[in-house]
Formats: structure tokens, C-alpha cells, sequence
């Protein structure tokens, strides 16, 4: 027996009935012959361990633009703290590990630099707005690699759907949806505590009380909720009062930390940036990489151009905007 098939044999025999089995998969968009070894969702999570926009993220914002602290958690720190708290509840669940841990480490592989400015910005300035959940799967369908990394349906729309708003079809892209939200509000309230930001006592006691005082009573308190009111049910929930704490701290955050705080004062720069080099390269595509322009036949101009400054880091789009439109010293003698 090949190893991939007695791995899904196991499955069948202790994964919960409302878990979505490898061998059950939609497929792929292209056919391709299954691993010997590895499943199709293992598969699926090598790919994005292994892409290049996955590499990227450990220089991409998080909330503190292009941060110089070594602590500062960025977007690939992030989708790594998702994919740990998701298999944590999908494992006590019972569903696939694989394809959640898939489905949150490629998540935000189309968030742009500089965050959710950066985010704000290329939608507000584009004619067909832009989203980085749509980005994401742009990416794992098109951008990555010669054509795409040609992920499983399942992958596709937990990437597509890990926004709240959305119906993921399996119950492990709803653990994602969870999981993203609990990682980056106690995350965050860690960053914006070192930065000066927020000090304990300024986080709201009434959720604290509900959902511990420490960010590992808090994780603790959420995980255990959703495995509490989720096992053996065809959904993944929490109970009303700990889901109220959340949702509460996660507003305080909004008022707080991520609109208007010091962490955001150099978000108009950051937009201007983005807007900077979107309208140069609209206007000189002559400009663009080689392989950016190749893109030009295939999606379009502005899809293009988006494509690609969305796929920059924090720093080689600060870098690309000081080529473009700084002064080089003069240095022949």
C-alpha cells in the first residue's frame, strides 16, 4: 500500500464526520497525478511553504510599518501564529490538520506592503478595487511559479473566504476564519504593549474578566470556547459571552491601536507610496520588469501593475519609490 493511501485510510477511521477527507478533495483546476507519499492537502501546504510570496511575508506590515525590533510580528509571523492556533482546534475536532494548516499559512499571501494602508489605498485608486483575500488566490492561481501552485478547491476557497463575511465550504477554512481573528487581536495587543502603545490597564476589564488577563490565558480561553460548542456539531462557533469579549477587544483595538494611534502616523506616507508608484508605472510601463510586462497580454495593464506592487515588500517598495523619484548623489570624479 502507497504511504498517501494509508494516510487516508487513517483519516476515514478517526477524522469526524464533518471533516473534509484528502481523498474527497474537488481537485485541482489541472489534473495532476497524486503523490506517492503525501496527500493532496500536504501537498497543497509544501507548495506555499516552499513559494517565493510566502518568503516574502517576513517583510511585509503586520500593524507597525516595515518594523526595525526584532519581536515586531510581521505577516509571516502572523500566518504562522493562525496556523498554530488552527490546528490546535482542528486537531481537537477532529478535521484535516493538513488543509487547515494549509489554508492558514497561504491566507494572506496577497496582502500588499504596508498592510492594510497599502490594502486601502490600491482599492480606493483602482478601477476594480482590490481585496487581499481576492489577492490571495490570485496568487496561489496565477502568480506564483510558471502558472500558479494549482491548489486543491479546498485550499482555493478557504484562501478566497478566511474573511469574516464570507462562507468557507469546509469547517477547516471556518477554523481558519477563527483562528486568524484570535491571532492578530492578541498579537497585536503584545506589539502595541511593547511599542508603548497600550499598557495593561487600558484593555477593557469586562473582557479581560471573561477571557484571561494574560495573551495566554486569552488564546487559551478562545480556543477551548470554539472546542467546547463545536465538537461533534456540522459548525464551528463559540458561546455568546466569550465571542462578545472578542469582538469587544477586538473594537477597542480599532479605537485604539489601529486607526490613529502612533502606530499609524506614517500611514499616509505609506499611501502615498502605493499611489506614487501605481500611477509612474500606469504611465511608464516601459519601466516595469520583464516579467511584469509579460503579464501586461495576459491580465491586463493595471492588473499587472497591481499584481506586482501588491507582491513588494514593505522595503524594496520604499526602495523602488527612492529610485524612481529621489536624486542619486552624484558620484564620478
Amino acid at each position: 500500500m502507497k504511504v498517501r493511501e494509508y494516510q487516508e485510510s487513517l483519516e476515514e477511521k478517526i477524522l469526524s464526520p464533518y471533516a473534509t477527507l484528502s481523498k474527497n478533495t474537488k481537485g485541482r483546476q489541472k489534473p495532476e497525478q497524486k503523490c506517492d507519499v503525501r496527500t493532496e492537502f500536504q501537498r497543497d501546504r509544501d507548495r506555499i511553504i516552499h513559494s517565493k510570496s510566502f518568503r516574502r511575508l517576513k517583510h511585509k506590515t503586520q500593524v507597525f510599518i516595515s518594523p526595525e525590533g526584532d519581536h515586531y510580528r510581521t505577516r509571516l509571523t502572523h500566518a504562522l501564529e493562525v496556523a498554530q492556533i488552527a490546528r490546535t482546534i482542528a486537531r481537537a475536532l477532529r478535521l484535516n490538520e493538513d488543509l487547515t494548516e494549509a489554508i492558514a499559512l497561504g491566507h494572506d499571501l496577497g496582502h500588499t506592503p504596508f498592510g492594510h494602508a497599502g490594502e486601502d489605498i490600491l482599492n480606493k485608486i483602482t478601477t476594480t478595487g482590490f481585496s487581499h483575500n481576492v489577492q490571495s488566490l490570485r496568487v496561489v492561481d496565477f502568480l506564483e511559479g510558471e502558472d500558479g501552485l494549482n491548489l486543491t478547491f479546498e485550499v482555493r476557497d478557504g484562501i478566497l473566504n478566511h474573511v469574516w463575511g464570507r462562507t468557507p465550504a469546509t469547517l477547516e477554512g471556518r477554523v481558519v476564519q477563527f483562528a486568524d481573528r484570535i491571532a492578530y487581536i492578541n498579537h497585536d495587543i503584545d506589539d502595541a504593549m511593547r511599542a508603548g502603545i497600550l499598557k495593561e490597564d487600558d484593555l477593557p476589564k469586562d473582557c479581560l474578566k471573561i477571557l484571561g488577563f494574560s495573551k495566554r490565558e486569552r488564546i487559551n480561553t478562545l480556543i477551548r470556547d470554539i472546542i467546547k460548542n463545536s465538537m461533534d456539531k456540522p459548525e464551528i462557533s463559540m458561546s455568546e459571552d466569550v465571542f462578545y469579549a472578542m469582538q469587544t477587544l477586538r473594537s477597542f483595538m480599532f479605537e485604539n491601536v489601529y486607526i490613529g494611534s502612533e502606530a499609524k502616523k506614517d500611514e499616509s506616507k505609506a499611501k502615498y507610496i502605493i499611489q506614487a508608484l501605481y500611477e509612474y508605472f500606469m504611465s511608464n510601463c516601459d519601466a516595469l520588469p520583464d516579467d511584469v510586462k509579460k503579464n501586461i497580454d495576459r491580465f491586463g495593464k493595471e492588473q499587472a501593475i497591481v499584481d506586482y506592487i501588491a507582491g513588494m515588500t514593505d522595503r524594496y517598495a520604499m526602495r523602488k519609490f527612492y529610485e524612481l523619484f529621489l536624486p542619486s548623489p552624484w558620484n564620478k570624479l
